[in-house]
């Protein structure tokens, strides 16, 4: 998963962090969104709320440092998927 994440970051198809993933959510450009396993309660109740609301999947299977090191950089919580065709390979991926 964390290849495929770094090329969507490459290819500018993520959106990084709470508040803009939920922004994108709201404008309906993320096909699903990538949560840390070690965010906060609060993150984690914001994030979920606004998914069901919006009905995008939420895949919580990383830590905030697997999905920290899959784009290079630090502290990463949140990640939103703006392309269709990455969402269904990072959906696929966590089946497996």
């Amino acid at each position: 998963m964390n290849h495929n994440l770094g090329l969507a970051f490459r290819a500018r198809k993520i959106t990084v962090g709470t508040d803009l993933s939920i922004q994108a959510l709201r404008n309906g450009q993320l096909y699903l969104i990538l949560l840390a396993t070690d965010a906060s309660d609060l993150t984690k109740k914001k994030v979920y709320d606004k998914s069901k609301t919006y009905q995008v999947e939420v895949i919580e299977n990383l830590s905030s440092i697997e999905l920290s090191q899959a784009i290079g950089k630090q502290d990463i919580k949140v990640i939103g998927i703006t392309d269709r065709g990455f969402s269904q390979l990072l959906m696929n991926e966590k089946r497996k």
